[in-house]
């Protein structure tokens, strides 16, 4: 595999209209999860993707699995587990393309998902293994345990480790992101954070001053998200900023920061220079928010040749 991830996913109803929720009839079902996300759009930019996680053995699981089935995902280390149903979430989008997220994942099916299920033989051939805040800060108790053993295990395989923070604060206090995330930093090598999540771990906005932070953790790359004010990079001491690429319309933000990390990805295991890597994920980015749904906006890589208008940049 390419990149392998570990997380939760879950139905996403779609709100049909726009405004507050309680105000809205319909909705379309679809599917969505931060780790999810990032599996779909890692494997329509061709590559070797797979995803590792529990579902309910009901319909939705069944519509969710056979979803990434569809979008080529290995899901091998996916199961379907009886007693505990799907999660839910809720969507409900502002006309600017903002909105709220409801969850109704109470007694999600990856309680089932333990460190038993997380051996060496799943990363052997692996190349990186990327992993959220998200699934950490579902069950703290048992999944910050089961995320060190699949970094452990990643690392003695030679594998690359990605963290995205993704820090959710309905699912866990800053103070217990902070901690636990930065526990894990010291075996992270790529870091792609959002400028508020990083801010929450390093308790700054300064790009510089949490680069120098960021220093003493030796991390390989690291990358802040700034959405429509575009990105910037730190590496081997460089410091590259990339300008926004200008969407044509934000209909919804839900899923850019997602697809940012699988062209940041893409990049990396193509051996592009920081700066192609900032632009291209970007231009990924901008291109997400113009469609309605958590994973409808990620590009193939075609539609990414296309919108940089010359197919030799990303041959170069």
């Amino acid at each position: 595999m390419d990149v392998i991830t570990i997380g939760d996913a879950m139905v996403s109803m779609q709100p049909q209209t726009k405004g507050p929720m309680r105000f809205v009839n319909a909705f379309d079902r679809k599917a969505g999860g931060a780790e999810f996300n990032l599996a779909i759009g890692c494997a329509r930019l061709g590559l070797r993707t797979m995803w590792i996680s529990r579902l309910g053995n009901d319909e939705f699981g069944r519509f969710i699995r056979n979803f990434a089935r569809g979008e080529g995902v290995d899901t091998s280390q996916v199961k379907l587990v009886d007693g505990y149903p799907t999660s839910v979430q809720f969507k409900e989008v502002y006309e600017g393309g903002g909105g709220r997220t409801f969850y109704y994942r109470s007694n999600s099916p990856t309680v089932t998902l333990t460190e038993e299920a997380i051996d060496a033989s799943i990363f052997k051939g692996g190349r990186v293994l990327h992993i959220t805040g998200v699934f950490m800060a579902l069950d703290k108790e048992k999944n910050v345990p089961l995320v060190k053993k699949a970094i452990r295990l990643a690392k003695d395989q030679g594998l690359l480790i990605s963290l995205d923070p993704n820090i959710r604060l309905k699912l866990w206090r800053k103070e217990e992101a902070r901690e636990a995330l930065l526990d894990i930093l010291p075996e992270v090598d790529l870091l792609l954070a959002g400028m508020e999540e990083a801010e929450i771990l390093f308790d700054s906005v300064d790009a510089d001053v949490i680069f120098e932070k960021c220093s003493r953790f030796e991390l390989t790359s690291v990358v802040l998200k700034d959405g429509g004010n575009g990105s910037t990079g730190w590496e081997n001491g460089e410091k590259v900023i990339a300008p926004p690429v200008k969407a044509p319309s934000v209909v919804d933000t839900v899923g850019a920061g997602d697809g940012f990390d699988a062209g940041y990805l893409y990049g990396w295991l193509q051996g592009w220079s920081l700066e192609k890597r900032l632009h291209v994920s970007n231009t990924i980015g901008s291109m997400v928010v113009g469609v309605s749904g958590d994973n409808e906006g990620l590009p193939y890589l075609e539609d990414v040749l296309i919108k940089l208008g010359e197919k030799e940049f990303i041959e170069r």
